[in-house]
Order: structure tokens, then sequence, then C-alpha cells
């Protein structure tokens, strides 16, 4: 099997790093092209001593961390002043960036410490106070009203436990396409969190876009076929997880999405 066909099962999971990393699918699809061409460009330098996918998270990391994000072109000219990237850049100066690296490689990737260790180049032992460190940090300075959109009973109470426990206000849980659009319309929710299937067959996605059309407002998907939405073809979720999922999992995604959000009120 080729090097390349060992690789691309994991493209859609890197590019779900990416985004919930840099906060933009834009800019986390740019790593991982970077990335990619990086491989091709020299091969030989692939890690070939260890599974392929951590050879090529690691290319990845490599990548990530000898790049300065509020320096790339496209973070210069008119949108460098905006709201949200004065606010990602005030959030970043208060944290590590290694700290979120660790939690995101954890929590929302799966990898072991050890293996997490070996991605971001510390001791394994650092890992955990990483992040421990990221969770206390971002924890700290976001607080918003949040919209569940979710047709399982069970899984709407995790998940509403879960934005409680993390200091969050729950404005409604939808099971369907319009009573989600309702829901966000009468009380406006800071962020999203929506399941792709609903009760009524109808979609999360059309819910999503109805929202959006309305206001604007982070939105993290929840889905059994991650793959599916990180093609990396169109304009897709930046904030992903994947059913069935850990709490860890979800407390990261809501972590990071608020972290990039320019309306979000920190916690007092």
């Amino acid at each position: 099997m080729s090097l390349g066909q060992q690789l691309a099962p994991h493209l859609p999971f890197l590019r779900r790093y990416g985004r919930a990393l840099t906060g933009s699918q834009q800019h986390g699809d740019r790593y991982v092209r970077a990335t990619l061409e990086a491989i091709v460009a020299a091969p030989a330098e692939f890690p070939r001593d260890v599974d392929p996918r951590l050879g090529l998270y690691r290319t990845f990391q490599a990548i990530w961390s000898s790049t300065n994000y509020d320096e790339t072109p496209e973070n210069t000219g008119a949108d460098a002043g905006s709201s949200q990237e004065s606010i990602a850049r005030a959030r970043l100066a208060k944290m590590t960036p290694l700290s979120r690296q660790a939690l995101l490689l954890t929590a929302m990737e799966g990898f072991t410490p050890e293996d997490a260790a070996y991605l971001i180049e510390v001791e394994t032992s650092e890992v955990d106070s990483l992040v421990n460190e990221a969770l206390a940090e971002i924890e700290k300075q976001t607080r918003a009203r949040v919209l569940i959109i979710e047709d399982e009973p069970i899984i709407a109470m995790d998940i509403e436990t879960i934005v409680r426990d993390l200091g969050h206000d729950v404005t409604g849980v939808a099971v369907t396409r319009d009573e989600a659009v309702a829901l966000a319309m009468e009380d406006r929710p800071g962020l999203v969190l929506a399941d792709i299937q609903l009760a009524d067959d109808s979609s999360g996605i059309d819910a999503v876009k109805d929202i959006l059309a309305e206001f604007n407002v982070p939105v993290i998907f929840i889905t059994a076929f991650p793959e599916r939405l990180l093609t990396g073809e169109r304009p897709e979720p930046t904030f992903l997880i994947t059913k069935p999922f850990q709490r860890s999992t979800v407390k990261a995604a809501i972590s990071q999405a608020l972290f990039f959000d320019s309306a979000t009120v920190p916690a007092l």
C-alpha cells in the first residue's frame, strides 16, 4: 500500500483538528494542504517508525509550530482588525498553544497521552497538566447561552448536563428543524450544538442554515459520519463531534468554538 493510501483515511480527521485549532475551515484546511505538500516534496522525511496517522499529525504539528498564525497573508488587510480576530488574539495571548493542542489531540482526536506527547514534543508527564491548563483557562474566559438540536432524549440530556457543568445556560432543546429555528428566533443563542439527522427526518444542517440566515452564531455539529462533512471541497463545519462521543470531546469542542467567538461573554 502506498503512503498516500495509508494517509487518506486520516485526512478528514486531520482537517477537523486543523479547523478546531485555528477556529477556521479556511485556515485549518490550509495547514492540512501545507502538510500534504511537505510530505509529497520530501517523502523520505516522513516518520516511518510510527503509525501513519501519528506520522501525519506529527508532520502537521511541525508546520503549525513553525508558522505564526497572525502573520499569515490571509490574516492581513481589512479583516485583520475584525473583532473576531482581535478577541482570538487576545485569548491566544493568555494561553500557551501547547495546552490547546494537548487538549484537542487527546479529547477530540482520541490520542493517548503518550501519543500526544510525541506529537507536541513534550514529556508524557506534562500532557495531563497541559490539558488541565487549557480547560481551566478557556472555561474561565468563555460563557454562552446554548441551543441544543438533538432528537435522542438521552443524548440531549447528556449534552445539556455537560453544557451546564461548563457554566453555560441552555436556551432550549429542539428535536426538529422547525422547532430549532423557532427556538432560535425566540431566544437567540450564543452557540448551537446540532445533530445532523433529526426526529422527523429533517436535517440539523438545514436548521442551522435557516438560523445563520438570520444571525451569526458559532455551531458545533454532531454526527456519526464526520468524514462525509470533512472533504475540504466546500464550506463545511469548523467544529465537528463524532458520535458516540466522550464528555471530554464535547467540552473541548465547546471551549474551542467559544474561544474564537467575538460575542462570547467572559465568565466572572
